[in-house]
């Protein structure tokens, strides 16, 4: 049975897209995403996406990890709202559901913007911060990200004691300046190093934005390995609100595959 796809890429973060709103793949199985997203025996991907109809939304984003779990992820998202708007079922501004609950985004100047769920808890407690931006993620704070392990250092922490029963991403930042900073992260579900994780970048922007006593609106530029993309937010009292994620999202190739 063929199924036709889009391949496309979020700095660096790359994902099969598929149109589902007839549901006919709504019982893709989790073997058969893992085949489609091996980059050796099948088309190759980070993660898949469903692009699903559903009352209320302009679409669903229904997104699958490499090993076929799910979660929310920001560069599928917006890659996603890039997607949608090619087929002609969304317009610049959109309406979508996913995983962990409802987002606006739109596109201008060839980015996409996604509005990101606000997030009023942080663990602090350690020189290392946790938070959850629609995915669990640890932020660990180096002076060195180019050479640093995020493969040996990621693992070590995803599969500890604390953090092995669910998983949790693992990013490793510096601070550039005022207003940027790079990252490395590495993803559970993919369980290796990506080129980009929006939800990642997102984490570690909030992250050194309560490390660094932030107050009110703010921007940073983030260098992810992939590229280059930015997150906007507002710090408050009771947390951060407001929260953007920016960056490209761009078509790769089209194609069918038999599954």
């Amino acid at each position: 049975m063929n199924l036709p796809f889009e391949k496309y890429q979020g700095a660096g973060n790359d994902f099969i897209m598929i149109d589902n709103r007839s549901g006919e793949w709504n019982k893709l199985s989790v073997s058969t995403v893992q085949k489609l997203c091996d980059r050796r025996f099948g088309i190759g991907a980070d993660g898949l996406i469903l692009i699903n109809s559903i009352p209320g939304f302009d679409f669903e984003v229904d997104y699958y990890n490499s090993d076929g779990s799910k979660s929310f992820c920001g560069n599928g998202a917006r890659c996603s709202v890039a997607f949608a708007h090619a087929l002609g079922i969304a317009k610049d501004t959109v309406f979508f559901l996913a995983i962990d609950g409802a987002h606006n985004a739109f596109i201008k100047d060839n980015q996409v913007f996604l509005h990101m769920n606000d997030v009023a808890d942080m663990d602090t407690s350690a020189k290392d911060f946790v938070l959850n931006t629609g995915s669990p993620h640890f932020i660990h704070f180096t002076e060195n990200v180019a050479d640093f392990d995020i493969v040996a250092y990621g693992k070590q922490i995803r599969y500890s004691e604390r953090y092995k029963q669910e998983g949790i991403n693992v990013n490793a930042i510096h601070q550039l300046d005022e207003q940027s900073f790079e990252i490395r992260t590495y993803e559970r579900g993919v369980e290796d190093e990506t080129l980009s994780c929006g939800t990642g970048i997102t984490a570690a922007a909030l992250a050194l934005g309560e490390k660094n006593n932030i107050k009110g609106a703010f921007e940073y530029q983030v260098i992810s390995r992939g590229g280059s993309l930015s997150v906007r937010f507002v710090r408050t009292d009771s947390g951060f609100n407001n929260i953007w994620l920016i960056g490209p999202a761009e078509l790769v190739f089209k194609g069918t595959v038999d599954v």
